[in-house]
């Protein structure tokens, strides 16, 4: 890759060092970044891609649907062991019925015949192709660690991009090479035209889809959640999960029934106990299933946007409830049920959530393409395709300049000087984003003590000064 060319003997050093930290970034990152556009592309039409894997069960019976409580009881002896986790109201008369059990951090999704009570599939929840693809984009397949892998690409694509827009941003009055493609020039001037053009109208809404994806990493995620409960006025469930372990633990308080949370918090309290029979403990009574056929009429009559979940007392939630599960989060709410007299308690919508919660709602309502579709697909989608060409020409364009025996990266200055702007961007950055700011202060040295002084790992790195002003042009 090479420099767009500039004047002045200031403005080329700041040119000479932003292009080395664009550079490095991009060998670490464009990996990152591929994988995430291809997995994120994907995702972005799960609204289209889960019905029609679905397809078989959109219409499986014309007769009347046995009760809702027959209905769980038949998934629950299709999955022994496991509790109501959420049953979901069907989308027509004539569809499965979808019922979440669970046990521990599992979740099961049973489709079942509403009429016959016919088990016709069960699945893990996890095992679903989209659920493969959320992890596999979020979190690499590799748990908490690549959570925060996946956060530092993330962060070091967001440095990577605003240094590109500075380098490419057009400063001579011709917007060609810039703006729109030279076509005519071919060669290595259309592969740089090509990642250049792309990366400055894609930029922007790059950079919305990294930061509205932070909320779920774990680093910034935990950090973000914590001042959310700090500056909360009241308690609010959270409406995002921060890595597959903190939803797992969140699904396990979920299948862990009311009851069963008293009497274990009961026992942790009792001192002196020898055991269960010493204390007289009972075996916990099974869920009244029963009342989700009075609550189901009040919940329809609701009409939130489906998919609508009800969910029997847990120790996450010690009443009955129902909730919105819209692909689109500023549909959602939540309601509070009534068991007994099969009422609506109390609705929260998503107008009436925290500023902050309502804020992360709309971005990655945009970050999944559903705020505004088709709109909001077509441009996610377009994003992506663009950050693949930009990795795809980047490459190339690596490969053809790279000398023989290196890595390719403009070469260090002798004395460099850091621009003011330059170095509280970084600053900025690195306070916002605590893992690049960590990583930086752990690159810098390893640099400057050991990598300066490893003769092979110097001249491959291309940390010997440049011998020529214009050598990083």
């Amino acid at each position: 890759m090479s420099a767009p060319r500039v004047g002045g003997t200031r403005q080329r050093d700041a040119y000479r060092l932003l292009w080395r930290w664009h550079f490095y970034a991009g060998v670490f990152c464009l990996p990152f970044v591929l994988w995430l556009a291809c997995t994120g592309l994907i995702y972005l039409f799960r609204p289209q891609v889960e019905p029609w894997l679905d397809r078989s069960y959109a219409h499986v019976t014309d007769a009347p649907a046995q009760p809702a409580s027959a209905q769980v009881a038949a998934a629950l002896a299709a999955v022994p062991g496991t509790v109501l986790n959420a049953y979901e109201l069907p989308a027509s008369p004539h569809a499965a019925t979808r019922i979440l059990v669970g046990q521990g951090g599992e979740l099961t999704r049973v489709y079942l015949d509403p009429a016959s009570l016919r088990v016709l599939h069960v699945v893990r929840e996890n095992d679903r192709f989209m659920r493969v693809i959320f992890y596999l984009h979020g979190e690499l397949m590799l748990g908490t660690a690549g959570s925060m892998l996946v956060e530092l690409a993330a962060s070091w694509t967001i440095l990577l991009l605003l240094t590109g827009l500075y380098l490419w941003w057009p400063r001579s009055g011709r917007p060609g090479g810039t703006l729109y493609p030279r076509l005519t020039h071919g060669g290595r001037v259309f592969w740089r035209d090509l990642h250049a053009v792309t990366g400055v109208w894609v930029s922007l809404f790059a950079l919305f889809l990294l930061v509205s994806g932070l909320p779920w990493a774990k680093s910034w995620g935990g950090l973000l959640r914590d001042a959310r409960q700090y500056m909360a006025h009241a308690a609010v469930v959270q409406d995002w999960t921060i890595g597959s372990a903190d939803e797992r633990r969140q699904i396990a308080t979920a299948n862990t029934p009311a009851d069963e949370h008293a009497m274990h918090a009961d026992m942790a309290g009792m001192a002196g106990m020898k055991g269960m029979q010493d204390a007289g403990m009972h075996p916990v009574a099974p869920v009244d299933y029963s009342a989700l056929d009075r609550l189901l009429p009040a919940v329809v009559a609701q009409q939130m946007a489906s998919p609508v979940l009800i969910s029997p007392p847990s120790a996450k939630r010690p009443t009955w409830s129902a909730r919105s599960d819209a692909d689109s989060r500023p549909l959602r709410a939540d309601l509070s049920l009534d068991p007994v007299q099969g009422r609506v308690i109390q609705r929260v919508d998503f107008a009436q959530r925290p500023l902050l919660d309502r804020l992360i709602g709309y971005g990655v309502a945009v970050h999944e393409g559903v705020l505004f579709p088709p709109l909001n697909q077509i441009l996610s989608a377009l994003t992506a395709l663009g950050l693949i060409t930009m990795v795809c020409s980047a490459t190339v364009l690596w490969w053809r300049r790279r000398p023989k025996g290196t890595l390719g990266a403009p070469g260090a200055l002798h004395r460099p000087r850091y621009a003011p702007a330059f170095v509280c961007l970084v600053c900025a950055l690195g306070v916002l984003l605590p893992l690049l700011g960590a990583s930086m202060l752990l690159v810098l040295p390893i640099e400057r003590l050991l990598l300066r002084r490893l003769p092979r790992a110097h001249h491959f790195l291309g940390l010997a000064p440049a011998t020529h002003p214009h050598a990083a042009q």
